[in-house]
């Protein structure tokens, strides 16, 4: 009742016997028993009212109203609501890939048709007649930068003999000069 460990009561003892003393310890055993006798039947009697007091002012109704908020089914109020006739929950419970529309059976003419055409071979295309080379032109400048930028931080145009000489900036100078010596 008043939550003590069996720890806490033997030391109430023990104080209570030195405080007390042996001699009047029996009736002051007798006199707390008397009291939480008392406690215990007030609290019993207490109880019966509050009892008596709800089935009086008919309070069942409450309860029976806090335990249909308990077990209230949210989702499925909401659905209800929202998809009285349940054409939404119907659509995503069908497979979206399935046709809904009747799909045609071809005929057996149109299925030597369609046989005729998957074995056709493709149309070869007619090759293009060859000319003569022509002279390579001259490679266009390559465009200026724009004004905004100061003329010194314009990189020189690099020719065409200077992009087949120098190898991008990643490729290690020895393989370089490994591919140079084997040409």
């Amino acid at each position: 009742m008043f939550d003590f460990a069996w720890s806490e009561i033997v030391l109430i003892g023990a104080v209570a016997l030195i405080a007390i003393g042996p001699k009047d310890m029996p009736v002051a055993i007798r006199t707390v028993s008397t009291f939480i006798k008392k406690a215990r039947r007030m609290a019993s009697e207490f109880q019966t009212h509050v009892d008596e007091m709800m089935r009086e002012a008919d309070l069942a109704d409450v309860k029976k109203t806090f335990n249909e908020i308990r077990n209230f089914d949210l989702p499925g109020t909401l659905e209800k609501h929202i998809d009285p006739d349940r054409s939404l929950r119907n659509t995503f419970d069908s497979d979206p890939f399935k046709p809904t529309y009747p799909t045609p059976t071809p005929t057996s003419a149109e299925v030597s048709t369609l046989d005729e055409v998957a074995v056709a071979e493709p149309p070869v295309p007619e090759p293009e007649p060859v000319t003569a080379a022509e002279p390579a032109k001259p490679e266009a400048p390559a465009p200026s930068a724009p004004a905004w930028v100061p003329p010194n931080m314009i990189p020189p145009p690099v020719t065409t003999q200077q992009a087949a000489v120098e190898p991008p900036a990643f490729i290690p100078p020895e393989a370089v000069l490994q591919r140079q010596q084997k040409a």
